[in-house]
C-alpha cells in the first residue's frame, strides 16, 4: 500500500505521485539549464533574454502599461522598467499616450520589434521541427497537447507557488 505524504498546504500526494513530480522537476531543471545556455549565447550577440521575453509578451498582449507587463511576466515593475528602457533605446518598443488616460503611457512593440520576433520565431520553429524529425506525427501532436496543458497549468499555479514558498504575494492586495 502506498502511503500518502502531506505537503505544506495540506493536500496529500502518494509516494508514486511525488516520484513522478520529482521526474518532472528534474526535467524542468534540465530544460532551464538549456534555456540558460541559449540566453548566454543570445547575450553574446547582443540580445538580452529577459528583454526579449518582455518584447514577446508585449507583442502578444498589445499596447500595455509597464505595470501590466510586469505582472504578465511575474516580475518587479522597476526591473521591467529598466529592461523596457533598453528596448526603447534599441527601437524595439515605443511609449505612447494611453488612450484611456492621457497622463499615463502604454508600451507598444515597434515594427522593428515585431520583425525581430518574427525572425527569431522562424529560427526557433525550424530548430524545433528538426528536433522532432524522428518522432511520429501522433507522438508529436500528443506531446504538444500535453506540453501546452502543462505550461498553462504551471502558469496558472505559479502565483500560488510563489506565495506558498514565501517568494511573493498572490496579488498586490494580499501581503
Amino acid at each position: 500500500m502506498v502511503s500518502p505524504v502531506s505537503d505544506t498546504v495540506g493536500s496529500e500526494a502518494t509516494e508514486r505521485e511525488l516520484e513522478l513530480a520529482d521526474r518532472v522537476g528534474v526535467a524542468m531543471i534540465r530544460l532551464n539549464k538549456m534555456n540558460a545556455c541559449v540566453a548566454a549565447h543570445m547575450a553574446k550577440v547582443g540580445v538580452d533574454k529577459a528583454a526579449f521575453i518582455l518584447l514577446a509578451t508585449l507583442a502578444h498582449l498589445g499596447p500595455s502599461r509597464s505595470s501590466a507587463l510586469a505582472e504578465a511576466v511575474f516580475s518587479d515593475p522597476s526591473t521591467v522598467s529598466r529592461q523596457v528602457a533598453g528596448l526603447v533605446k534599441d527601437g524595439f518598443v515605443e511609449r505612447r499616450a494611453d488612450p484611456e488616460d492621457g497622463r499615463a503611457s502604454v508600451l507598444v512593440a515597434t515594427e522593428s520589434g515585431q520583425l525581430l520576433l518574427a525572425d527569431r520565431r522562424r529560427m526557433r520553429n525550424a530548430a524545433i521541427a528538426r528536433m522532432f524529425g524522428g518522432w511520429s506525427e501522433p507522438d508529436w501532436v500528443q506531446f504538444t497537447d500535453l506540453f501546452e496543458r502543462f505550461v498553462n497549468d504551471h502558469e496558472n499555479a505559479l502565483p500560488g507557488f510563489l506565495a506558498e514558498s514565501g517568494l511573493g504575494p498572490r496579488s498586490e492586495g494580499e501581503k
